[in-house]
């Protein structure tokens, strides 16, 4: 089976609302917040993506449960110079919580001097 067939495109992840937390003090205490567009994990529905900076030259994304999100607030949308618009979000997860923070690159072959 070649790469390509395994490779999936994430589909856009609609934001839930949240209820504002009472105590923003123990929202900063006991979570980091991950600002990017979310996406749904394309294997895993208990899963999110949030990609960093999607016009990015060097794009990366983070990975997340959706259980460890603690609060989730809207960001205003990122438009590109062709008029298409990205959803962006920040979302708070809690301390302690596994993330996997990915960067894909191009594989090419170094020159040397």
């Amino acid at each position: 089976m070649t790469i390509t067939n395994l490779l999936q495109k994430a589909q856009k992840f609609e934001i839930q609302v949240y209820k504002k937390p009472r105590d923003l003090k123990s929202l900063r205490q006991n979570n980091v917040p991950f600002s990017g567009s979310p996406l749904k994990h394309p294997d895993n529905p208990k899963k999110i993506l949030m990609v960093g900076d999607p016009y990015s030259t060097s794009p990366f994304y983070y990975e997340f449960k959706i259980e460890d999100i603690a609060y989730m607030e809207e960001l205003p949308n990122l438009v590109s110079l062709d008029g298409e618009s990205i959803t962006m979000a920040r979302i708070w997860v809690k301390k302690r919580s596994m993330g996997v923070r990915c960067v894909p690159f191009l594989v090419e072959e170094i020159r040397f001097i």
